[in-house]
């Protein structure tokens, strides 16, 4: 049971990590006052309207006074400009964490732009989400059992990280630590792969069915793909922005990951241009095992 409570909650970016974040945290009784923070206006007052902020801040200046914590859930590539624009405000004790699918690059930014701050940085990354976006998607149980990543530096206090890790547990997640290089590791290959995959064959199959018009009901493809087709393609409705930052953030570890992922193709195709249905047969076998395998471990 969480003992930390804030009295004033910074958001900035309230879209569906950040409301949902706010929507949790008010939900569990651990936060008085939620300051919304945003490019767009009417997001905000979408945001304001549903409940998950208390005030749309005029400023940047008049948002940090007084503030406990502030939490950046803005695309990656925004981080840095963030950072150095909340800087100048931070009060001493004011903690400081995002919710940045890749790490090392906020990591780097933060040394630029928070030096001043760096106890009170906590690099975090919530392992979860859908393909809405915005305010309206917001949802208080969007992180209950859902893993969420911590990948404090080394100038990070012990009592910043655990404040943290108590407000996420609040939230109903499960919270790892790590060094942010693991986690960029892992996540190219669990996370951010399978997006830029899911990117590709929607463009694909949009491209090779296509008879000049953008029109879905015109692609012969697309008029007979089925709810396998749907369910691999499904996170390509992510936000391009978000993606397009994560996958430049990332991009060594990525290329790491689509590299080997073309051995895998570059087999297959050998086994095909072969006929050989048995190494087909024992390919896709050890896919469902290992499959079936990690589905039985998680919980429940």
């Amino acid at each position: 049971m969480t003992t930390t409570v804030i009295h004033k909650l910074v958001v900035i970016g309230v879209g569906l990590i950040g409301g949902s974040f706010a929507f949790a945290l008010r939900k569990a009784g651990v936060v008085s006052h939620i300051t919304g923070v945003g490019r767009s206006r009417e997001n905000m007052r979408r945001a304001f309207t549903l409940g998950e902020i208390d005030e749309i801040a005029s400023d940047i200046e008049s948002a940090l006074k007084d503030a406990d914590l502030v939490f950046l859930a803005v695309p990656v590539g925004q981080t840095a400009e963030i950072m150095g624009q909340i800087s100048p405000y931070l009060a001493p004790s004011t903690i400081v964490t995002d919710a940045g699918s890749t790490k090392q690059d906020v990591v780097a930014a933060a040394h630029s732009h928070l030096a001043p701050h760096l106890k009170n940085f906590v690099p975090g990354h919530p392992v979860a989400g859908a393909e809405k976006s915005g305010a309206g998607a917001a949802n208080a149980d969007l992180f209950r059992g859902k893993n969420v990543v911590l990948t404090p530096l080394k100038e990070t206090s012990r009592e910043a990280t655990q404040k943290v890790t108590e407000l996420w547990e609040a939230c109903g997640a499960r919270v790892s630590r790590m060094s942010a290089t693991r986690h960029d590791e892992i996540l190219a290959a669990v996370s951010h792969l399978p997006h830029v995959l899911a990117f590709a064959l929607m463009n694909h199959v949009v491209s090779a069915g296509a008879d000049g018009s953008n029109d879905a009901h015109d692609n012969e493809l697309l008029r007979f793909a089925g709810s396998g087709f749907r369910d691999s393609t499904r996170i390509a409705g992510s936000s391009p922005e978000m993606w397009r930052d994560i996958c430049l953030g990332n991009r060594e570890a990525l290329l790491n990951q689509i590299d080997a992922y073309q051995k895998e193709l570059t087999a297959v195709r050998g086994m095909l241009a072969h006929g050989d249905g048995d190494a087909l047969e024992r390919f896709f076998a050890n896919a469902r095992s290992a499959r079936e395998r990690w589905l039985k471990s998680l919980p429940r």
